[in-house]
Order: structure tokens, then sequence, then C-alpha cells
């Protein structure tokens, strides 16, 4: 083998090497176009199952069933979701989860075109829509790793978590006029070939190699968790935002998904509203993300999702006291900011941290803590909502506040980094 070569005394430096932009990978560059597809089918799977419900049983209350319906085994497999993505892949399980949601969404709309649907068949969709997700949650964040490198990391998490927020914004409204004109049956099959994106870009990409173990010594699945939960447990830092996570979506979840809707109902008569405020949100996060994907790594990350905490908490505080359309308006955007920046700064942190063999399923225990929570941030938000929307801001902010103040008490969170 040669030796290395060395530059002569006085030469010039040579250049370090540039940070290529992601999207410069293929592969990441395909799953992101699948994912962006796949989630923009979503949109009209969102906009398709309410009005079929609303259409069938004319009942807000079923309706809520149905969605609950899909809640708890979300929450109840998501530990085991994270489990089997560690000891299979990211890839196989995405694959595999989008392969059974296109079967299951065609069938779905196969039953409405044919005028043969019922209940019970949404009932099993939900459901079976709730355990796909416990397994795609933690998947998706633990796939993207392997298809960048560590210093592409932040950008590629801003593009993915990006396109969720625009989707989001952009998706619904088509849907509608394709519903109003085709009808049920062509979003629903719409959704089901979105599918197809991201499972052609998925095959595509190589098989991460495996952690080898000694034979007979492969952990089950019950260990696989518990080495998870261990992880977390004994990492303060990793506690300490789990703690902040949890929070943040406990007091955010109901009064944006409720109190809004109650809000644009109740104070201004106007669903036009309720559409403006959630579009503010979704447009504030969407600025955050792509800020936070350019923003350099910041130091004392600690302090700074705690800063977040307080000033969300004192941004819902505001909206109680003040409850003015465009002071609303405003608020929500620069709630949705800071929400955005946070997100692709905790994802990229968390990636950067925790080796690879363990995070599917630490990103299980993170998002069970948080995914847990927003049925009871729901109801919660519903009873207080229905007594008083100000007291319902006014509680959640002062929560937020006090758990995040509480949190600069741990030298872990000041020092974090």
């Amino acid at each position: 083998m040669s030796a290395p070569s060395v530059a002569a005394p006085g030469a010039p430096a040579a250049p370090l090497p540039q940070k290529r932009h992601p999207l410069a990978t293929r592969h990441f560059r395909n799953v992101w176009l699948g994912a962006t597809i796949s989630l923009l089918g979503d949109q009209f799977y969102l906009v398709a199952l309410p009005w079929l419900v609303l259409q069938l049983t004319g009942s807000s209350l079923l309706l809520g069933t149905i969605l609950m319906v899909a809640a708890i085994p979300r929450a109840a497999f998501m530990l085991i979701g994270g489990a089997v993505t560690d000891r299979v892949s990211a890839r196989q399980v995405l694959i595999c989860t989008a392969t059974v949601r296109t079967f299951l969404v065609g069938a779905v709309a196969a039953l409405v075109w044919l005028h043969v649907i019922r209940l019970w068949h949404l009932y099993l969709l939900t459901f079976a829509f709730g355990i796909a997700d416990a397994f795609t949650f933690p998947a998706g964040p633990a796939l993207v790793p392997t298809l960048v490198e560590p210093n592409q990391l932040q950008p590629a998490n801003a593009l993915m978590q990006g396109s969720a927020v625009m989707t989001q914004m952009i998706g619904p409204a088509p849907a509608g006029l394709l519903i109003k004109f085709w009808g049920i049956a062509s979003a629903l099959f719409f959704d089901a070939l979105s599918f197809l994106a991201v499972i052609a870009a998925l095959l595509k990409v190589p098989e991460p190699p495996k952690i080898s173990h000694p034979a007979g010594t492969r952990p089950s699945v019950l260990h696989s968790i518990a080495e998870g939960l261990r992880a977390v447990r004994k990492d303060s830092a990793l506690l300490f935002l789990m703690v902040i996570f949890a929070t943040l979506n406990f007091c955010l979840a109901g009064p944006v998904g409720v109190g809004l809707a109650a809000l644009g109902k109740f104070r201004f008569g106007s669903a036009a509203a309720f559409g403006t405020f959630i579009s503010c949100f979704s447009g504030g996060m969407l600025a955050g993300m792509a800020l936070g994907g350019v923003m350099k790594h910041p130091r004392r990350r600690g302090l700074q999702f705690i800063a977040l905490g307080i000033l969300c908490g004192l941004e819902l505080m505001a909206i109680g006291l003040y409850p003015k359309f465009g002071a609303i308006a405003g608020i929500l955007a620069v709630m949705g900011l800071g929400a955005g920046v946070v997100n692709v700064q905790f994802s990229t942190w968390l990636q950067l941290r925790v080796e690879r063999a363990l995070l599917g399923r630490v990103m299980s225990v993170m998002m069970f803590s948080a995914v847990g929570l927003i049925p009871v941030s729901y109801a919660i938000s519903g009873v207080l909502a229905q007594r008083s929307i100000e007291t319902l801001y006014v509680a959640a902010g002062a929560i937020l506040v006090v758990t995040s103040a509480a949190a600069l008490a741990a030298p872990a969170a000041r020092q974090l980094d």
C-alpha cells in the first residue's frame, strides 16, 4: 500500500469536502418523493373516512368511536413496533405496513363503490390502521439515518417532516372536491394507489446490514422492549426530553384539535375561522421546519427545548386571555414556527445520540409517551371547552409553563447539548 501523500510546506490546504444536500442522495430522494405522495393520499383518506361515517350513521358520537378504535392499538402496540423495527429493519417494516394499507383501503373503496359498505367494515379498517401506525411511527425516523450521512440528518428530517405538514395544508381541499364530483370511493382508491409510490421507492433501497447475534442468543421481543425502556431510563437527557415531549403533546393536542374547533364554532361562528387557525399553525410549522433544516447545530439544546415549552405555555394562555381573531392567528403561527424548529432539532439529536441497534425502540418509547396521552388530552379538552374555552387555554398554558420551568432545576436539562 502506498504511503499517504503529504502537502508540501506552504502549499494551500486541500478544501474540506462540502456537505451534500440529502436530495442529492438517490435513495433518500426516491423515498422522500414516495413518502410525500403517500402522505398526500393520506389526506384524502382523512377527509373521506369521517364523511363516510357521517353519511352512513349521521352520528358524531360514532365518528368519535371510530377514531378511538384507531388510537387504542396505535398506543398499545407502539413499543412492539419499535422492537420489531430493530429486530428486522425499518425498511422491511415500512414495506409491509404500506402493502397492508394498500389492500385494506382498496378493499374498503371497492365496498363503497359497490354500495355494500357497513359500519363494522370501518371499525376493522381503523383498527388495522392503528396497528400499522404503531409500527410505522418508530420505523419512519429509524429509516432516515440508513439513507443519509450523519451531517445530512438535519435537512433530511426537515424535508420528511415538512412534507407531512405541507400535505396537511394542500391535501384536504382537492380531496373534498374529488369526493363532491366523483364520490367517496374515488378518494379512497387514490389513497390506496398512493401507497404504491413509497413501496416502489423502498424496494429499490438496499437492505442495511443486520446486527448479528450468537446462535441461540437472539433476545425475545419482550426483552428487546425492556432494553429500549432501560436505554431511556438510564440516559437522564433522554428521560428529560421524553417528559418535555410528552407534556408538549398533552398540552397542545387538545387545545389545537378540540379548542380551535370550539373557538371557530362558538366564538366566531365560522368553519372558515377554524380552517384559518389550522392553516396558520401548519404554515408556521412548515416555516419552522425549513428554518430548522438549515440552522447550525445549536448549543444547549436542553435550554432551547425548555424555552420552547415556556413560550408555548405563555402563548396558550394568551389565546385564552385575549381571544381575538387576529391575535389567535398570529400566536398560532409563532407557536407553529417554534414547534417546527424544535421538531427537526429533536429528531436529529435523537438519531445522532442513540445507537442504530436501539433507535427503533427508543423512538417507540418517545412516541408512546406522546401518542398515549393524546386521547386523554382530547377528552379533557372537550370537557373544559364545554364549560369555558378560556379556562382550557389558560390551564393548558399554565401546566406547560410550570412543567418547563421546573425542568430548569435538572442539571441534565441545563447542560444538554
